[in-house]
């Protein structure tokens, strides 16, 4: 029996489909791919699949967590891109959590909320 996994993939909810693909692709994410209703986003060997989803409740209560290799790198970039002011969302400051990880807080323009994080000794 191979129970070998390969991905996994989430489905993030967009409330206006055509402005959170606008978002990632100012935070740098590629969009190989969008149809229907459906985006391929990815950023390196990450991805996820960015749906035209209406469904606010769902959409508030949705979290998504990127793990990078320097968080204090990646908060200036999302500070650079602009994202703040064009798409008017939050962005934390980044902090030490206690379950050992450091990361910041951002929101997409929908309100699914993701933590950007690094692994901390």
């Amino acid at each position: 029996m191979n129970l070998a996994t390969t991905e996994i993939k989430a489905f993030v909810p967009a409330l206006d489909f055509e402005r959170s693909q606008q978002f990632y692709r100012a935070l740098g994410f590629e969009i190989p791919w969008s149809g229907e209703g459906l985006a391929y986003v990815r950023h390196g060997d990450t991805s996820f699949l960015l749906q035209d989803f209406n469904q606010p409740e769902f959409v508030k209560n949705f979290q998504m967590h990127l793990l990078v290799a320097n968080v204090d790198d990646w908060h200036a970039h999302v500070l650079q891109s602009g994202v703040q002011q064009r798409f008017g969302v939050r962005v934390d400051q980044p902090q030490d959590q206690p379950w050992r990880m450091r990361d910041f807080v951002l929101f997409d323009p929908s309100g699914v909320l993701w933590r950007v994080a690094q692994n901390i000794d």
